[in-house]
């Protein structure tokens, strides 16, 4: 049976991710995620886990006053 492969990517990479198991999948999904969450951190200046807690407490506050 032949296999079909993309004209987008080399036979060699696309092969790469049929071999990828399951954890390295999750730990790809993980990482994507992290580097996301750091983006935005870094986009709302945010740099510490407390600040982020202290910044949402302050939003809520002032949703709350209004």
């Amino acid at each position: 049976m032949s296999k079909k492969v993309s004209k987008d990517r080399p036979p060699n990479e696309e092969e790469g991710e049929e071999a990828m198991s399951g954890q390295e999948y999750t730990d790809m999904e993980l990482l994507e995620r992290l580097e996301t969450l750091r983006e935005d951190m870094e986009e709302l200046g945010v740099t510490t886990l407390a600040e982020l807690i202290q910044r949402i407490e302050e939003m809520h506050q002032r949703l709350d006053a209004h």
